[in-house]
């Protein structure tokens, strides 16, 4: 015998978009019996499209409980929907808040709810330091250009969200409008590992500040993010998209961002199953555990980088289309479980690795080489940096407290022949004088790194340059 307490709870299902032609049904008609197995296949390929939009809708329902702005757990920055938290430096090397950590640029981070209010984003003078300010929406694609590869100037500048129909105040420079209510903003602020550049830096970080519209008045406000308050809440409960949630937060996500052009047919297929679900207790639950499934054998796998990305030479992946994903559903969600942040690549171009130039897994039993031949170092703009991390995305504990190399790095090794060599291993070099050139690994694990370039120049982007081999190091 069924029971309604069994059955997972669904939220009512968004309105069916209107069908692609005229006369033409976009879904099985109202209350036509479906079989479990259809509703178990498009709940798969509902999960694995939805992941990235769950996650970050998540996020809006986590930080809708904040009052102020500060860091969870006094290492995660967060703050009501409509602001904005920094941090007042480059990430603690043992943070476990975000994955993929990077020590070039300060990160700040705030969730958007333009359904609520419009928002203002303040952008000091940052001179010729590398910045930007990444705003996505939704589908975590990028809707608004700041930064200084935009050639940004300081001011104010308004986010709004796509049904607001109203005229910027005095002052604000530029608005850019989002497809979707929900988003994100995270701000990147270069700041050089010197004393003198952190204090310079200080004044600047705390002008990055984002407001409700109601709150402007013209005036430049101010944070000192050095005094940001610890906040309550769970930095994993953030992070996590559940499961057994999909049922009732999809609906949601359907109705914050409208179909593309071509996709109405796929979300007419996605309301059908939840209504059939919304009343049908076995059918919920072979619904639910499909989704489980699909959460462990689909989109786990794309937590290593060797499964997805663009395959270059020497093993190297790299992704072509960092927060402009539109209907490139594998690449977003894989994005997003691999927890790689991604800019747009004109902003910030990642390279990523788990292999040795063999092709075998990158692991600490070996020790390992990378070696830029002289004016082979990463063309850019920007910084540019080589990051390490373990099986699990996170900056492994190391006596040095370095996971990455590069720019910040001021003392690394210059050979007689104008190349530098990077040695990838789990104990010092036997070269004392090949110390600053260092990446420590951990000891008898598997490793990943990621290459940086901020601001990339065209030899990157147009694929003229790309890493060298991480060649296995004599024994």
């Amino acid at each position: 015998m069924r029971t309604t307490a069994a059955r997972p709870r669904a939220a009512a299902p968004a309105d069916p978009p209107a069908p692609s032609r005229p006369g033409w049904p976009a879904a099985p008609a109202p209350g036509t019996r479906i079989t479990e197995g259809y509703a178990r296949m498009v709940a798969r390929e509902a999960y694995f499209w939805a992941w990235p939009l769950l996650a970050l809708y998540n996020q809006r329902l986590a930080f809708a409980r904040l009052r102020r702005p500060g860091r969870i757990g006094g290492v995660m920055p967060a703050a009501p929907p409509g602001r904005l938290a920094m941090l007042a430096d480059v990430l603690d090397p043992g943070e476990r808040w975000r994955a993929c950590p990077d020590q070039d640029v300060v990160h700040g981070m705030g969730v958007l709810a333009l359904d609520d209010t419009p928002v203002v984003v303040q952008v000091p003078d940052f001179g010729r330091r590398f910045w930007v300010y990444e705003a996505v929406d939704l589908r975590t694609d990028g809707f608004a250009e700041l930064g200084a590869m935009y050639g940004t100037a300081p001011g104010f500048y308004l986010l709004a969200g796509p049904a607001w129909r109203g005229e910027a105040p005095t002052g604000i420079r530029r608005v850019f409008q989002a497809t979707t209510s929900t988003g994100a903003v995270e701000a990147q602020v270069f700041v050089d590992d010197t004393e003198d550049d952190r204090e310079a830096a200080g004044s600047l970080l705390s002008g990055v500040v984002m407001y409700p519209l109601a709150e402007y008045d013209g005036s430049w406000k101010r944070r000192d993010w050095r005094r940001a308050a610890t906040l309550p809440g769970d930095v994993d409960e953030v992070r996590r998209v559940d499961p057994a949630k999909f049922l009732e937060r999809l609906p949601r996500v359907l109705r914050d961002a409208p179909p593309l052009p071509g996709e109405e047919a796929h979300y007419a297929e996605m309301l059908a199953v939840l209504a059939a679900a919304a009343g049908d207790d076995a059918l919920a639950s072979a619904v639910l555990h499909e989704v489980r499934m699909a959460d462990c054998d689909v989109v786990g796998p794309l937590a290593e980088f060797r499964n997805y990305g663009v395959p270059l030479p020497h093993h190297w992946t790299t992704t072509e289309n960092g927060a402009a994903f539109g209907a490139d559903y594998f690449t977003r969600t894989a994005v997003g479980r691999s927890e790689l942040p991604l800019n747009r690549p004109n902003e910030v171009k990642c390279f990523c690795q788990d292999r040795d130039a063999h092709g075998v897994r990158l692991n600490s039993r070996s020790r390992y080489e990378v070696t830029f031949f002289k004016g082979r170092l990463p063309p850019v703009r920007g910084p540019w940096s080589l990051a390490l991390y373990d099986e699990w995305h996170f900056a492994p504990a190391n006596a040095l407290g370095r996971h990455s190399v590069g720019t910040r790095s001021h003392d690394l090794r210059t050979a007689a022949d104008g190349s530098v060599t990077l040695y990838l291993q789990p104990d010092e070099p036997d070269d004392p004088a090949d110390r600053a050139n260092w990446l420590p690994s951990p000891p008898g694990r598997d490793f990943s790194l990621v290459l940086r370039a901020y601001w990339p120049d065209a030899a990157i982007l147009d694929g003229r340059w790309t890493p060298p081999p991480v060649a296995r190091a004599p024994a």
